[in-house]
């Protein structure tokens, strides 16, 4: 294996690292994550944008409205190349970052399974003969 070829590589182990230790992705990656990862490599977008968009995009997920339903997990990288593309049209400022990594920090190592009961998901059935 080559000089880039190992870059690549490390590139896109990087990658799936941090998408893996987001709260709501799965556990272990998917082969089409793993693509996706590489397709990022191949675009030379920088590890800290991709960083960036993760945690925006899983932080605008973790911190709404307690009222607001509930999502459904994610389930693939590909959730989001919209928000990388928002982040790469529209930069923040070196220092967001560790703004982000703060307020993530509640949620460092804990996988969310988006499977708890919501009572904006729970609906009262009127027209029931049971009463």
């Amino acid at each position: 294996m080559n000089r880039f070829e190992h870059d690549a590589e490390q590139y896109v182990r990087t990658v799936l690292n941090l998408y893996q230790q987001l709260p709501e992705t799965p556990a272990l990656p998917s082969s089409r994550d793993r693509f996706h990862a590489h397709q990022l490599q191949q675009r030379g977008l920088p590890l800290t944008l991709i960083e960036t968009a993760f945690l925006l995009g899983s932080l605008r997920r973790l911190l709404r409205p307690p009222e607001a339903s509930v999502l459904s997990p994610i389930h693939s990288l590909a959730y989001f190349e919209p928000v990388i593309e928002e982040v790469l049209h529209n930069p923040v400022p070196d220092t967001y970052i560790e703004y982000l990594r703060h307020k993530m920090q509640p949620f460092a190592g804990k996988k969310i399974n988006g499977q708890k009961t919501h009572p904006a998901s729970v609906r009262k059935n009127t027209d029931s003969d049971d009463r």
